[in-house]
């Protein structure tokens, strides 16, 4: 048995040199030659212990990395990943300082590189050699292992210029391969090499081969599972294409019952797009040519992506089209003018060729209702326009009859409080007095062209505000809307027939002023309309009453002369002493009333532009109350 005392070394891991310092310093304490031959022949023994334990540990390590190889092989999918991690384990366990595989095409005659590991030369990883050249060539030609302790030196191989000079690059000298063999075929070969001179033992070519063998049932298992899985994927594919199909049949009979009944039972656009939404498992919009939705069945607002390319090409093509993102578009066509765009955004992003006709043909169904509303829209045009030229022409009609077709409208004649016209320039004015009547749906009112101006009768206490509602509307479809307003007392035709001449008047004034756009009434107008505009009596009593009323509304109810006062005061220069004189009244009691006529005008009464139309007011007055002999227009 060793000395105890060399064990523990050799357990604890101890190297051959520091057993060798262990076995000089228990020599030197040896008291005889005995000793000391026992001692040296104690270190013998564990020497030969260590040796057999270090091949033991490497042989450990080896037979791991074939039984890690095998584990991988046995869930293989990644067949570049296997090999790869072949390699590794090769250069690892052979102590190499590279490592690399080959695959042979005998289409070309040679063997080109797979994978490498340790490589550090892009030439030699893109190196192919022709079989019999180079040591990899003559492996992969032959079958047999070969190996050189230097290979810049060694005249066994057929040497090249560019293969020596990529093995130069790498700055190798010793090469060991083997042969990748499957069912007795070469495909290639498994190498490692050293950037120094030196030779390989048998026990290093039988690991290679092993690692070789592993990679070659890799190859094979990659081939085997690829071909099991093309074969798997045909019988899916068949498969899948029968579903779809099938599911295409179902779709499109589903479809069609859809859309035909929605056909059948009057339904709008809106049941179009509910009906598509269900039927394609997606989100739909139809939108009007210029891309604003109209109806839609889905959560979120038409996507903000430019249609105009892909509708250019479903226009050519009479087709639908991909907008992309997983949006997709069909046009709705009545022989070639343009109705309206469908936009479908399928849940899952695709859309089969069976789903696209199945747009395709909601958008013939769309086209076809939007022609019927659009035939009915004109009928209701023309009945909405004989009507508003009755009710805005002043003739004597049979009130019945007239409140009857007023009904059909479900407007109240009573309710009308105002009339408001739109001098447009330019644009589509059918489409203008679309939008005026869909307004006048909201305001209870009635809408439609007259006498070349776009008309609104609306109900509201506010008919200002219905002419502002009115040039937003108008905005975009035709260049230019000047819209004049008139307020009218409800309840006759000659009530209206009067606000549309006044409205019309105030229109014609601001574009006479170069207020083109704007919104206005009479009053907004003030003396511009009289002097500018188409008036008359009717016109003069309005203007009057707009700008005097107050003042006499207050002389008529408490007897008091406010009216005087601001005509004398006007006459005296806005002088307070001289205005008292002239009314032969206190100075003081001329201020009381002049801070009663701003309590009534306002505040700015006396402003140069305020005290203007007032001073042309009062003389208009004065005019016609002596005209006929009374205060008639007070």
């Amino acid at each position: 048995m060793p000395d105890a005392s060399f064990l523990d070394l050799l357990y604890d891991g101890a190297s051959e040199a520091e057993l060798d310092r262990a076995l000089a310093v228990r020599c030197e304490r040896a008291g005889d030659d005995g000793e000391r031959a026992l001692l040296r022949q104690q270190h013998g023994v564990a020497l030969r212990l260590r040796e057999r334990m270090s091949e033991q540990r490497r042989r450990e390590a080896e037979l791991g990395a074939l039984y890690e190889t095998a584990h991988d092989l046995i869930a293989i999918r990644d067949v570049d990943a296997i090999l790869t991690a072949i390699v590794r384990r090769a250069r690892r366990l052979l102590h190499a300082d590279m490592a690399y595989l080959s695959l042979n095409d005998e289409a070309e005659g040679a063997s080109y590189m797979k994978v490498t590991d340790g490589s550090v030369s892009a030439e030699f990883r893109n190196l192919r050699l022709p079989l019999g050249t180079g040591l990899l060539g003559l492996v992969a030609q032959t079958g047999a292992p070969y190996y050189t302790a230097d290979y810049q030196h060694d005249q066994r191989f057929e040497h090249r210029e560019y293969i020596d000079h990529a093995v130069n690059d790498e700055k190798i000298r010793a090469i060991v391969g083997v042969p990748l063999v499957v069912e007795g075929a070469v495909i290639g070969a498994l190498l490692a090499g050293h950037r120094t001179v030196r030779p390989f033992p048998a026990s290093e070519v039988t690991l290679l081969t092993s690692f070789a063998a592993h990679a070659a049932v890799a190859l094979e298992n990659a081939r085997l599972f690829s071909a099991t899985q093309a074969a798997l994927a045909e019988v899916d594919d068949a498969n899948r294409q029968m579903r779809e199909h099938s599911r295409a049949v179902e779709v499109a009979a589903q479809a069609h019952d859809r859309l035909t009944d929605v056909l059948l039972h009057g339904g709008g656009v809106d049941q179009v797009a509910t009906a598509l939404a269900e039927v394609l498992e997606g989100e739909v919009w139809i939108c009007d040519v210029d891309g604003a939705p109209v109806a839609s069945a889905a959560q979120a607002a038409r996507p903000a992506v430019d249609l105009a390319e892909p509708l250019g090409r479903a226009l050519a093509s009479g087709r639908s089209a991909e907008v992309g993102a997983g949006l997709f578009l069909a046009p709705a066509l009545a022989g070639t003018e343009h109705l309206g765009t469908l936009l479908l955004r399928p849940r899952d992003g695709e859309l089969g060729t069976a789903e696209r006709r199945t747009l395709e043909r909601g958008a013939v169904v769309t086209a076809l209702i939007l022609l019927f509303a659009r035939s009915v829209s004109a009928a209701e045009d023309r009945v909405r326009g004989e009507l508003l030229a009755d009710l805005l022409s002043g003739r004597e009609a049979d009130p019945v009859w007239l409140r009857e077709r007023v009904r059909r409208h479900r407007i109240d004649l009573e309710s009308l409080t105002g009339v408001v016209v739109a001098q447009v320039r330019g644009g589509d004015r059918h489409r203008a007095a679309a939008a005026a009547s869909r307004l006048a749906e909201e305001l209870h009112g009635l809408a439609g062209e007259h006498e070349g101006h776009i008309v609104l009768l609306a109900a509201g206490a506010d008919p200002l505000a219905a002419g502002r509602q009115l040039r937003s509307a108008l905005e975009g479809l035709v260049e230019e809307a000047t819209v004049g307003v008139a307020r009218v007392p409800a309840g006759t035709t000659a009530e209206l027939a009067q606000g549309w001449r006044r409205a019309r008047s105030c229109a014609m004034t601001l574009q006479t002023l170069g207020r083109t756009g704007e919104v206005s009434d009479a009053a907004g107008l003030g003396l511009a309309r009289l002097v500018l505009g188409d008036h008359g009596p009717a016109e003069l009593g309005e203007y009057l009453r707009g700008t005097l009323g107050p003042l006499l509304d207050y002389d008529a109810a408490r007897g008091t002369d406010l009216v005087g006062t601001v005509e004398a005061w006007f006459a005296a220069g806005g002088r307070a002493a001289q205005t008292a004189q002239a009314l032969h009244v206190h100075p003081n009691t001329v201020a009381q009333r002049l801070d009663r006529v701003g309590a009534l005008l306002g505040a700015g009464w006396r402003e140069p532009s305020s005290a203007l139309e007032l001073q042309v007011a009062l003389r208009l007055w004065r005019l016609t109350a002596s005209a006929d002999g009374s205060s008639a227009h007070s």
